[in-house]
């Protein structure tokens, strides 16, 4: 290949979606990975109906790739639980196989994807920019897709967001029939003194638990996975018997922190356009995370495809489509810690389970 048009950085589901974008539209595209084989992260694993149409339209079912449907809300707190039907389609879908799915189809439609190296550092250079690798060696592209997901490249920080002092954990959980039955269609949230977890399945015997937790009630609880577990465990009767019956399916789960949720990138000019939680970071409770993923990397495409290697008129779209809606949700994020909040949203949930509905359905955001 000559000196590719775009350099994409990252491989989960804005870079290899962004990727497929471009080579569809005949754009020559290096897309650099640092993964060698596929592996799981941290996510929720919630797949929107925003999100399923966008992988769709890139030729990807996800019911084919084995996803189970998500039909209903339920929010926890205590022994209270409020109950709602979701107002659109979502679906269940590890990111192990997604992520696996999106690469190798961006492979198949003609992208050069290069896995097992990291990018190091990437300059603004005449004609576009010059990204050097793990190996030594270096890139030149006409443009840069910054797709790290919650990881930084050097030279290119992101700011504080409304929330930045969560750790966040994700275990897959092996499920017996009777769990499997309870969770069916559903995704369970519960409200906890410190934070809050989702939990829903992911078929064949198996569930998704992910959470964050503040880093100080962390240490509080010794940096104990197994007692931040107990932890959950004893703040809801309903959690308790579904915990009680699972069993991790790894010997230690992933986590992260310092990410900054309510982070928005904002309008920037340049070769550097930035896609997924480089442009916006929603809190997992609103489950939009892949959405605005893969809505970024199609909005950045075009931007490219259309426009060339400038980047300002992408970011100042993207900017007015999530902004808003990803700084209330971190505002609401950071204000469901409260016990009192917690509760009372509870309570409201179950009063009105309409409520529950209206704010599934008012999270939806897309670039």
């Amino acid at each position: 290949m000559n000196k590719p048009d775009v350099v994409v950085v990252g491989g989960g589901p804005a870079g290899s979606a962004a990727a497929i974008w471009l080579a569809d539209a005949g754009a020559r595209v290096v897309l650099v990975e640092r993964q060698a084989r596929a592996h799981h992260k941290v996510c929720g694993e919630f797949v929107s109906g925003e999100a399923g149409r966008h992988l769709r339209e890139l030729g990807l079912d996800p019911a084919l790739l084995g996803s189970v449907p998500v039909e209903r809300i339920r929010l926890a707190c205590g022994d209270r639980i409020g109950e709602s039907p979701l107002p659109f389609r979502a679906e269940s879908l590890s990111r192990f196989t997604l992520d696996e799915a999106l690469l190798e189809t961006a492979s198949v439609r003609g992208v050069d994807v290069r896995r097992g190296l990291s990018a190091r550092n990437c300059t603004v250079c005449p004609g576009g920019v010059r990204i050097d690798l793990s190996d030594g060696s270096t890139l030149e592209g006409r443009a840069l897709f910054l797709a790290t997901g919650k990881h930084v490249l050097r030279g290119y920080p992101r700011g504080r967001g409304v929330q930045d002092n969560l750790i966040g954990f994700k275990m897959h959980l092996e499920t017996p029939a009777g769990v499997d039955r309870a969770l069916a269609g559903s995704v369970e949230i519960l409200l906890f003194q410190g934070g809050y977890a989702g939990l829903q399945p992911l078929g064949a015997g198996h569930a998704n638990l992910c959470l964050l937790v503040t880093k100080a009630h962390y240490e509080a609880l010794g940096r104990s996975w197994p007692d931040l577990l107990s932890h959950l465990s004893g703040s809801s009767g309903i959690w308790r018997e579904r915990l009680a019956e699972a069993r991790a399916s790894w010997n230690r789960p992933l986590s992260i922190y310092g990410v900054p949720y309510g982070y928005v990138a904002g309008a920037r000019s340049g070769p550097v356009f930035r896609l997924g939680d480089q442009m916006a970071v929603i809190p997992s409770f609103a489950g939009d995370g892949i959405a605005i993923a893969l809505s970024t990397a199609r909005s950045a495409a075009e931007a490219f495809i259309s426009e060339g290697p400038t980047s300002l008129s992408y970011h100042q779209r993207a900017t007015r489509s999530l902004g808003g809606g990803v700084r209330v949700a971190a505002w609401a994020s950071r204000a469901l810690q409260s016990p009192f909040l917690q509760s009372l949203a509870v309570r409201a949930g179950i009063r009105k389970p309409e409520l529950l509905a209206m704010v599934a359905g008012a999270t939806r955001l897309a670039a």
